[in-house]
């Protein structure tokens, strides 16, 4: 079965979803010898651009400085698929659910006070949504402290595999086998899957399509 079709994530909507939602991102630039450089960062996806903020020196900025051609990913296992699920004895079935995005853009360095107080506080939104602070403001001597990354996404692609690639009964056997496994995972797994657990089974709710 040709699977990279039913894989896709077509709605825009839950990739930018999907990126609100994850917490650490991989920002891919080229070092001064030619190597890919990959980076982990904290980012927040704003107005379709991944905005991030660093320290005002380092080799990613000089990376980008000679080449704003980089690469971006997120991406999230949601559950490890023993092999013996499919076979007792066939390590070569072993699986893995997940979700990811793939982007390749430009990156800059913003300049722009207001852009960079945005880019601040939504940073802020993201990771502390309980609040207890004061907003940034574009007049605060912080701004002239850090760096801010803009990426602008040339192209941008999500992957998701949920068992959408499966027949309606081996799906349901799936999310079965993921029960009973009962890994740390299971329960909010089962949920994207779109199964509910009722009375220790199972329920279908949803059929999520991406």
């Amino acid at each position: 079965m040709q699977l990279v079709g039913i894989l896709q994530i077509r709605s825009y909507e839950k990739i930018k979803e999907f990126l609100n939602e994850e917490h650490v991102g991989r920002v891919a630039s080229i070092d001064s010898n030619g190597f890919p450089q990959i980076i982990p960062m904290n980012f927040v996806f704003l107005d379709d651009a991944i905005y991030m903020h660093s320290h005002v020196r380092g080799e990613k900025l000089d990376n980008i400085s000679r080449n704003n051609k980089v690469g971006f990913e997120a991406d999230r296992e949601l559950e490890f698929l023993p092999s013996y699920f499919e076979d007792p004895h066939n390590a070569s079935l072993a699986d893995t659910l997940y979700i990811s995005v793939v982007i390749k853009g430009i990156a800059s360095f913003v300049s722009d006070r207001e852009e960079k107080t945005l880019a601040l506080n939504g940073l802020m939104e993201k990771y502390q949504p309980e609040g207890n602070y004061d907003p940034i403001q574009s007049d605060m001597r912080v701004l002239d402290a850090v760096s801010i990354i803009k990426i602008v996404p040339q192209t941008l692609h999500g992957k998701y595999k949920i068992g959408q690639h499966l027949k309606s009964e081996d799906k349901v056997k799936l999310a079965q086998n993921i029960l009973k496994r009962n890994s740390s995972t299971a329960e909010q797994t089962l949920k994207i899957m779109g199964f509910e657990i009722v009375d220790g089974g199972l329920k279908m709710v949803d059929e999520p399509m991406w």
